[in-house]
C-alpha cells in the first residue's frame, strides 16, 4: 500500500503541471511593473494588459511595486510561483542593477523570457550653443575641447548614463558627467546652458525640439526612428555599430511551463501588431518589438555582457 500511494503522489506531481498549463488561465494574471504610476513602462503595461485582457479571457491586473531602483518588484517576480499567474514588466535598467548593486535576483537565472515588447531609441540633444550640427560635428568639437562638454544622466549606473560612456568609448572623447534624479531634472540646466548635451527619451525631448530650444543631432537605434524619420542613427551618423535602446519585455518565474509562455507570447506578439497598440506605443516615442522567447532571452544575455564590460571600462560604481 505505501508503494502505490508514492506511485500515486508521483503521478500527481507529474501530471498536475501539465493540466494546469492546458487550463491556462484559469484566473486573473498579475503583471507586476516595478516602477511608479505614471511613468512611460506603467503605461506600455496597462494598454497591453487590456487588449491581454480580452484576447485571454481573464483579467491581466497591472500591480505596481516601486522601490529599489525597480529591484522590489523584479524580487517578487523572481520568487513568485512559476504558473503564469504573477508576471514582470522588465526593462534594460533591471539588467543592469545587479551589474551595480546586491539584488536578490539574476535577471538570467531567475526569469524565464516571454516577450520583448518594445524598443525606445534616445535622442542625443544638444543646446543651441554648442557650435555643432551632428554627431560628426560634435566628436570633433568635443575632441578640441576635452573636459569642457558636460552631459545630464538619470543618475549613476543608469542606461542613459552607460549610454553616454558607451559614446566616449567608441569615439575617445571626454566629457563630465552630472548624475540628476530623474532626466526631467536636468532640462532647464540644459536649455540654461549649464551642461550641454544629453542622451534623452524621445517623447521627453520631442516638443523641446520642436520648439528649437534643443537640437537634435542622431537617435540611438538601429534604425531611424518614425517620430524622427529625418534624423540619422548615431551609426549612421559615423560612429558605426553604435546602438542603444531603452526597452520593455514580459518576464516569468524560472521554471514556468514552455506551452503556458508560449501561449503568453503568441497573445502579446498579436497584441503588439494590431495598428491602435503600435500608433499608441509610437505617440510615447516607442515601437512595437514582439519576437520569440528565445530571442528576447538572447538580448537579456547580450545586454548584461555589453553593460557588464562599459561599467568595468568606465570603472562605474553605485551610489
Amino acid at each position: 500500500m505505501p508503494y502505490f500511494r508514492r506511485l500515486i503522489a508521483l503521478a500527481l506531481i507529474t501530471v498536475t503541471p501539465w493540466v494546469q498549463a492546458q487550463n491556462y488561465p484559469a484566473k486573473p494574471i498579475r503583471l507586476i511593473v516595478p516602477l511608479a504610476p505614471g511613468g512611460g513602462m506603467d503605461t506600455v503595461a496597462r494598454g497591453i494588459a487590456i487588449k491581454l485582457n480580452e484576447s485571454l479571457g481573464q483579467a491581466v491586473v497591472v500591480d505596481n511595486r516601486g522601490g529599489g531602483g525597480g529591484s522590489i518588484g523584479a524580487e517578487l517576480v523572481a520568487h513568485a510561483a512559476p504558473d503564469g499567474y504573477t508576471l514582470l514588466m522588465m526593462s534594460a535598467t533591471a539588467v543592469i542593477h545587479p551589474l551595480m548593486y546586491k539584488a536578490q535576483y539574476d535577471p538570467v537565472r531567475d526569469f524565464t523570457p516571454v516577450s520583448q515588447v518594445t524598443t525606445q531609441p534616445y535622442v542625443i540633444v544638444v543646446n543651441p550653443a554648442v557650435p555643432v550640427m551632428s554627431v560628426a560635428e560634435l566628436i570633433v568639437y568635443a575632441k578640441s575641447n576635452p573636459g569642457k562638454l558636460n552631459y545630464a544622466s538619470a543618475g549613476n549606473g543608469s542606461l542613459i548614463h552607460l549610454a553616454s560612456e558607451l559614446f566616449k568609448s567608441m569615439t575617445g572623447v571626454q566629457m563630465v558627467h552630472v548624475p540628476y534624479k530623474g532626466i526631467g531634472a536636468a532640462y532647464p540646466d540644459l536649455i540654461g546652458g549649464h551642461i550641454q548635451l544629453i542622451f534623452a527619451s524621445i517623447i521627453s525631448a520631442l516638443p523641446l525640439i520642436q520648439s528649437q530650444r534643443l537640437r537634435a543631432l542622431a537617435v540611438t537605434g538601429v534604425q531611424r526612428a518614425k517620430a524622427l524619420p529625418d534624423l540619422p542613427t548615431v551609426a549612421e551618423a559615423g560612429v558605426p555599430g553604435f546602438a542603444v535602446t531603452q526597452w520593455y519585455g514580459v518576464q516569468a518565474p524560472a521554471g514556468t511551463p514552455r506551452s503556458i509562455v508560449e501561449r503568453l507570447n503568441r497573445e502579446i506578439v498579436k497584441t503588439l501588431q494590431l495598428a491602435e497598440v503600435a500608433a499608441r506605443l509610437a505617440s510615447d516615442g516607442a515601437e512595437a518589438a514582439g519576437g520569440s522567447p528565445q530571442q528576447f532571452a538572447a538580448l537579456i544575455r547580450a545586454e548584461r555582457e555589453r553593460w557588464a564590460r562599459v561599467i568595468k571600462q568606465a570603472g562605474i560604481r553605485g551610489d
